[in-house]
């Protein structure tokens, strides 16, 4: 059911070592929230990396990073991704550690097909995980109707909408519905396929807007190109404060979320912004 291969063992016990987590955990929930908690501390959901690359290689088959590359680039870089590659990264260090699950494609409103998420089972039951997003919960799957779980920044509510589909919600937010799940498992080629097909220049998501969020000092930090003036938002008790910035933009974001200089000039540059 799985798609890709488990994480290289000494690739696997650098991140663990990063991350603050014992070599060999064992595989429970406590440790799937554990390890979704330092990711989102550590791994930033970002486009800045992923435009880069775009404006970089004249084909988009060079543009993805699949999960070594993708690892080694967030522990040398600072680098994280947007949904396809960082739920395969996250995916296959899980698959590492003995969890056993697959990976989905899922709606999102109208769009269809455009999110990736991961589900793993444990004792027995379907949760959802997902740092392609992210949510800051591991969300078990409603046997019945559906269930709520709170995180230190959103309550969540898992709905059954039909058939393998869940509808996936959060609070407090003005945008309450996340995603739709499909719970379907899709094979590795198709995976890497739809990733690749997303950095094609007519549509590909995220590839005209740097996006950056990352939990900084247990705030939700975030910063979108398309908010001028520049500014960094962050959220406190669910209310956004807004830090405008001036002059070294680029700088002021690679210090902020602890990226590499050279990727956020030169996802800035793609998209004239410097």
């Amino acid at each position: 059911m799985s798609a890709g291969p488990p994480l290289d063992g000494a690739l696997a016990t650098r991140i663990l070592q990063r991350f603050g987590i014992p070599v060999r955990p064992q595989a429970t929930e406590s440790m799937l929230r554990q390890l979704l908690e330092r990711y989102t501390r550590i791994v930033p959901w970002e486009s800045a990396s992923r435009i880069a690359r775009r404006a970089k290689y004249e084909s988009r088959d060079n543009c993805p990073v699949f999960a070594e590359d993708f690892w080694e680039s967030a522990l040398e870089r600072g680098t994280g991704g947007t949904c396809y590659e960082s739920n395969y990264a996250f995916f296959s260090l899980l698959r590492h550690l003995g969890y056993d699950g697959y990976l989905t494609i899922n709606d999102m409103g109208t769009s269809i097909g455009c999110h990736s998420a991961i589900i793993i089972w444990l004792d027995g039951r379907k949760h959802l995980v997902d740092v392609g997003f992210p949510l800051h919960a591991v969300l078990p799957l409603p046997e019945r109707e559906k269930v709520a779980v709170e995180s230190p920044f959103f309550r969540y509510r898992v709905e059954i909408a039909e058939a393998n589909r869940y509808r996936i919600w959060r609070r407090p937010h003005p945008q309450e519905l996340v995603f739709t799940l499909v719970d379907k498992a899709i094979s590795d080629a198709d995976y890497r396929a739809i990733t690749v097909h997303d950095y094609r220049h007519d549509g590909g998501q995220f590839l005209n807007e740097i996006v950056i969020h990352k939990v900084i000092d247990d705030q939700l930090w975030r910063f979108n190109s398309d908010d001028m003036p520049p500014q960094l938002q962050v959220f406190v008790d669910g209310q956004r404060q807004n830090h405008y910035l001036d002059g070294d933009v680029a700088g002021q974001l690679a210090e902020t979320f602890d990226m590499d200089r050279a990727i956020v000039d030169g996802a800035m540059r793609a998209i004239d912004l410097l």
